[in-house]
């Protein structure tokens, strides 16, 4: 039935009040559920998590449409065939946009005293244009951020990492 269809109409029920629950006058039932997953990342991902674990960034290489792309991937989405080699790129970059974030990553609001948050798309150095990857920058005023400000990784000491992208704390600007 339609909302419009609802309009005027009466509708059965009542209102259960919380004592009624507690003296079991009304049956229901809760439960946990298991919600248990898998999930493979693919090659492509895969080889470009390694690759962070590792320190490094690993991009793709399509020899038709001579480009490097980030991260890793299969197949050419520009020419639709599979991707020729995988290769280090560095671990510098350019912002090509950023953001202050006053807010945390839950939507919650910063503490009195707590710094935003900056994410930023970094076109990374060795890569084709326009490819890069979502980040964080720190060690920079905001005063100081600026589109184009060149930057480098700062990395995790290699016996933290769990080759996932927060493999890399943030990018910091280079001097």
């Amino acid at each position: 039935m339609s909302t419009d269809a609802l309009k005027g109409k009466k509708l059965g029920g009542m209102n259960v009040k919380e004592d009624l629950f507690a003296k079991n006058k009304i049956l229901y039932s809760m439960f946990e559920p298991r919600l248990e997953y898998a999930w493979d990342n693919g090659i492509a991902i895969n080889t470009y998590l390694s690759g962070l674990k590792e320190g490094k960034i690993l991009a793709s290489v399509c020899t038709k449409c001579k480009r490097i792309m980030i991260p890793v991937r299969t197949f050419c989405e520009l020419c639709w065939r599979p991707t020729d080699d995988t290769v280090e790129v560095t671990d510098t970059g350019t912002v090509q946009t950023f953001s202050i974030a006053r807010i945390n990553f839950d939507a919650s609001r910063l503490k009195p005293g707590e710094k935003p948050t900056i994410p930023a798309v970094i076109a990374i150095d060795g890569a084709s244009e326009k490819m890069g990857i979502l980040h964080i920058l720190d060690e920079v005023k905001q005063k100081d951020l600026k589109i184009g400000m060149r930057v480098k990784a700062v990395w995790k000491p290699a016996k933290e990492r769990k080759g996932d992208i927060t493999d890399i704390r943030y990018f910091k600007p280079i001097k």
